[in-house]
């Protein structure tokens, strides 16, 4: 781990729906560099280029699924968080992710404040940074 203090994190969006990658794009958009990519291998192929220090993933799109582009992510840098969301939460996927060192699984719909929170505690966790939650949620 590695101790921050007001640092700047770029984030992926992976999301094959281009409303949903915008709906989360305005959310973080004022905190994080963001770039997005609209399916797994987009991604990956970005990840070629670029570094991230956080993945939100849909987890059913076309091709590659968000766990298939999480275990990819998780290779390449075993510390980036990587969060799942994703309509069809079962105890079978929970595992898999699990198994694959993913962060978090969030069900769809997924509350602003959940979403915040779940992002906070994943950087917080990985590199140390105390304040991202006064960052993120200024009372």
């Amino acid at each position: 781990m590695v101790a921050s203090t007001n640092r700047s994190y770029r984030f992926m969006i992976v999301d094959d729906d281009a409303q949903f990658r915008g709906v989360l794009s305005e959310l973080f958009r004022p905190y994080f560099d963001l770039v997005e990519a609209e399916c797994g291998e987009q991604a990956v192929e970005l990840l070629q280029n670029i570094e991230v220090h956080l993945c939100i993933l849909d987890m059913n799109m076309h091709v590659m699924t968000g766990l298939d582009t999480a275990k990819i992510v998780k290779a390449r840098n075993q510390q980036t968080p990587c969060i799942l969301i994703t309509a069809n939460v079962t105890e079978g996927l929970r595992r898999e992710a699990g198994d694959a060192e993913v962060y978090s699984v969030l069900a769809k719909p997924v509350g602003r404040r959940e979403l915040i929170q779940t992002v906070s505690s994943a950087i917080e966790d990985t590199y140390c940074d105390r304040d991202i939650q006064s960052r993120l949620c200024p009372s």
